[in-house]
């Protein structure tokens, strides 16, 4: 059998360098996030660089993740930078990204193993949503593994909390139901029963009405397998019931950060073996701080070059 380790991983922030040409940023983003660059400089963003990589290294019992999904990233430069420092030379990373219009130049983006998938460049699709401004977009991307099976990633960033959770509520439901709606049309192309692995930071948790009662999102395998609702099987509800978080916020841990699968995923006779207990938030030596498993974040205008990222990753398996 094999097996599929999938990630997920909000780096909060990583931009490229200060000197970054237009072609790498353009005037607008540069006039957005000068404040964030103040202090950062070139041996800096290497550090940051080298901490992320340690922790990717340490995924996959130390063999790297298979697929990576990220976000808060500014370009494709500074992924090509941090792939070059991961340490597996079994791995072949390549990079599926696009830029977004997003107003700070914060993008979604995947790494995968070019040894274990084929991108299928005709099914790279992006949906940036708008609120007065474009902002953070939907990457939708189609991987086919060595065994002729197709995945179809989803990465989400969807709009934050800033102005307040129910103030800013409305734009998380428009991308809820943009999700939902590419769920569908992807059923309806793919049949019922193609493979759609939903990952993304949603800044809000699986309870929420955003993911509840437009995404569709759901904690019911039944649920998810019976009819032809576009219903997705929201993984992190058991690591919930066990106070785990992806993310803490003025002292409250929060899991914004997670995976929802389709019914192909989860019905019996399927392609593709769900382990369920192999869902996980991923924290290693160094990452959290605190009672409530804080993470160490990587300051952009103080710098605290031990730190990674404010949300920790999380990953599950599949086996095929």
């Amino acid at each position: 059998m094999e097996n599929h380790y999938i990630a997920w991983w909000n780096v909060e922030n990583l931009f490229d360098i200060k000197t970054a040409p237009p072609e790498r940023r353009p005037e607008a983003v540069k006039r957005k996030i000068r404040a964030d660059l103040s202090n950062w400089t070139t041996p800096i963003l290497k550090q940051k660089l080298t901490n992320l990589a340690s922790v990717i290294d340490q995924m996959n019992d130390n063999q790297g993740p298979d697929i990576l999904g990220v976000c808060e990233v500014e370009n494709k430069h500074v992924l090509k930078e941090l792939i070059t420092m991961l340490s597996h030379p079994q791995r072949n990373y390549d990079i599926i990204h696009d830029d977004s219009s997003d107003n700070r130049g914060i993008d979604v983006a995947f790494i995968y193993d070019k040894k274990k998938y084929s991108f299928i460049k005709t099914e790279f699709f992006q949906h940036a949503v708008v609120k007065r401004y474009a902002t953070r977009e939907l990457v939708q991307a189609t991987l086919k593994t060595n065994g002729g099976n197709e995945l179809v990633l989803v990465g989400n960033h969807w709009p934050s909390r800033s102005g307040g959770q129910y103030e800013s509520e409305p734009f998380r439901i428009i991308t809820a139901e943009t999700l939902s709606y590419f769920v569908e049309r992807i059923q309806q192309i793919k049949g019922d029963d193609a493979a759609i692995i939903v990952m993304g930071d949603f800044n809000d948790e699986p309870f929420n009405r955003s993911l509840t009662d437009y995404a569709q999102s759901v904690r019911s395998k039944s649920k998810t397998t019976s009819g032809r609702k576009p219903y997705l099987f929201n993984l992190m509800w058991p690591l919930m019931g066990r106070r785990t978080s992806s993310y803490v916020y003025d002292g409250r841990p929060m899991m914004i950060d997670q995976f929802l699968v389709s019914k192909g995923l989860i019905k019996g006779g399927g392609k593709f073996k769900l382990d369920e207990s192999k869902v996980k938030v991923e924290i290693f030596p160094g990452m959290v701080k605190g009672k409530y498993n804080t993470p160490v974040r990587f300051g952009q205008k103080s710098p605290d070059i031990s730190g990674f990222s404010d949300h920790l990753p999380i990953s599950f398996e599949l086996g095929e």
